[in-house]
């Protein structure tokens, strides 16, 4: 606990517990506007996925029934993918990044807790000049002394008890960080979980009477190679959208 000391080790023991606090509200707010621009991203692959599966059946629909059924299968198990990362999009949105967003509320409470205690503690520093003033002016002026450190006492327990309060939430505070992040990292682990082969076969998983020619499948690949890279230089290019920091609300993503 704070113990209740000069000014100077109280004062700067409350600077490190301001500091922890600014910290958190700058970098989680990175981390917000970081991890939202990631679920943005992630979206916008899985519209162009999208794409690439409509692609692929309208091609399919103009083969003959051995080529038909291999494109279908493709576009199929690519179909899979999305459906997964569909679900990785929301889950980010709604576990992570919404959560980050409301903490800026207890970013703010928090401040206003430090506030609080600097503003009793400059109250019980001019009671105690007042005092030492009264004293070296009016020496004799026991009424007045004594009126003066009354005031002083009470001060100084408001500034006992107010400092007792800002230990217990700052405290709190840094235990609640904790626990979020941990929670954040678990549930990152969660979204991220490899999707096994339950949720779509290999694309090279065929029988022999639907088996693709060699060439169609490095054909399937340079497309999406190609598709990986038409998506990436327009993410790089493409300006990224206004997210809210932890300061204000943010909107959700639009799907």
């Amino acid at each position: 606990m704070l113990p209740h000391l000069p000014n100077a080790h109280t004062d700067c023991q409350v600077r490190v517990m301001e500091d922890t606090v600014t910290n958190t509200e700058k970098y989680f707010g990175q981390f917000c506007l970081l991890l939202a621009a990631y679920t943005r991203k992630t979206a916008r692959l899985r519209d162009k996925a999208d794409k690439l599966v409509k692609q692929l059946i309208d091609f399919a629909n103009t083969e003959n029934l051995e080529m038909r059924t291999t494109l279908r299968n493709f576009a199929e198990d690519l179909a899979k993918v999305q459906d997964y990362r569909q679900a990785e999009v929301e889950r980010l949105e709604f576990k992570v990044v919404n959560p980050l967003k409301l903490y800026g509320t207890q970013i703010k409470q928090t401040q206003a807790e430090i506030k609080k205690f600097k503003r009793v503690r400059n109250h019980e520093i001019k009671q105690l000049e007042k005092l030492e003033k009264l004293r070296q002016k009016s020496p004799s002026d026991r009424q007045m002394i004594s009126q003066a450190e009354t005031c002083v006492q009470r001060a100084s327990v408001d500034a006992g008890r107010t400092t007792h309060q800002l230990e217990e939430t700052v405290d709190a505070f840094q235990k609640q960080k904790l626990k979020d992040l941990q929670d954040f990292r678990a549930k990152m682990h969660g979204v991220h979980r490899p999707h096994g082969p339950r949720d779509a076969r290999p694309l090279t998983d065929t029988g022999p009477a639907a088996a693709a020619p060699w060439s169609l499948a490095q054909s399937a690949q340079s497309t999406m190679r190609s598709h990986r890279k038409e998506a990436a230089s327009e993410d790089s290019s493409a300006e990224e959208d206004p997210v809210e920091d932890l300061r204000g609300q943010g909107q959700g993503l639009h799907h």
